[in-house]
């Protein structure tokens, strides 16, 4: 028997018949055809989907999860092909290995590697590699404790855009910081040294970069430099030495004591004050177990070109 249509007097549109208070009736809208095709069609990829790629998690599996039937092959970094289920590091690794930018992007590295720095600093196309390349190596290694820009935090990590390196800043000395690290030590000296002793080595350590200070107790303080172990590693002449990371203080560039930070005499003499008393202990940790000899080769330009 066919279906008779059944029609809402005042709308006119289609109802299923159904009526409830008298009124209130059904109307009779089906979802259009191509919206139905579409759904179908989503149930259908989510099927072969299913079937193609890792998606449920399952315990009692040996990795936990179904792994699909689509493979991926890639070369592990000995040369060695590996074939496994489809996954997304699989399929970095590939891109890693296939990619024509990546591709590129690995021979400039070794150019760059290859290169002595000042022919990188006079080659344009080299020099813009380093400077986008290296931010992002940089940025990943050691911008959380040298800053983004490499300007340091006073008292803590040194700034490597000033060209004042402690250990050297000439491209062996920058790599060899880089591979080895450092390891930085200054004895405190709040239990051989008077408090008023302290205040005079202060006071002459700020006169060095040109302070107006107490004239009497920076020249007794440049006696206590000399003779209570100060000169032994910063030089009679106060302007460091390379080979045991102690600082130039003769050149207003402050690494430790926060100087420039402080708002009067007593507050820079306090800075210095704190750094002699407590002294120094700190460690810049060695990269080359976690960074290729290319990308320590790019960073050390990087850091060349931030500097210049």
């Amino acid at each position: 028997m066919a279906h008779k249509k059944v029609i809402d007097p005042i709308t006119g549109a289609e109802t299923t018949g159904h009526v409830w208070d008298d009124t209130l009736q059904e109307f009779n809208n089906p979802l259009p055809r191509w919206w139905l095709w579409a759904f179908y069609g989503t149930v259908i990829f989510a099927l072969v989907y299913w079937f193609l790629y890792p998606t449920w998690p399952l315990g009692f599996t040996e990795r936990g999860f179904t792994v699909g039937s689509k493979t991926i092959t890639f070369k592990s970094d000995s040369g060695e092909e590996i074939t496994t289920h489809w996954n997304m590091r699989a399929l970095l690794a590939k891109e890693m290995q296939t990619d024509e930018l990546e591709l590129k992007r690995k021979e400039m590295v070794k150019k760059v590697a290859a290169t002595p720095f000042d022919k990188i600093a006079k080659d344009p196309e080299m020099a813009n590699f380093v400077l986008a390349y290296g931010k992002g190596i940089f940025g990943d290694y050691c911008a959380a404790c040298h800053q983004r820009g490499g300007q340091g935090v006073i008292g803590h990590y040194p700034n490597l855009v000033d060209d004042s390196w402690l250990w050297g800043g000439d491209v062996a000395d920058i790599e060899t910081t880089i591979r080895k690290g450092r390891k930085g030590n200054m004895p405190a000296h709040k239990g051989t040294l008077s408090a008023t002793e302290i205040d005079q080595v202060a006071n002459y350590v700020l006169s060095l970069s040109g302070e107006k200070v107490d004239a009497t107790a920076a020249k007794a303080g440049k006696t206590i430099f000399n003779t209570k172990g100060c000169s032994g590693c910063h030089t009679p002449a106060a302007t460091g030495m390379k080979a045991l990371g102690s600082a130039n203080l003769t050149d207003k560039i402050w690494t430790q004591a926060n100087v420039p930070g402080a708002k009067d005499l007593a507050g820079k003499l306090q800075a210095v004050k704190t750094v002699v008393s407590n002294g120094i202990q700190r460690e810049m940790p060695t990269w080359e177990s976690r960074l290729s000899n290319e990308e320590i080769k790019v960073l050390v330009a990087y850091i060349k070109l931030l500097a210049q």
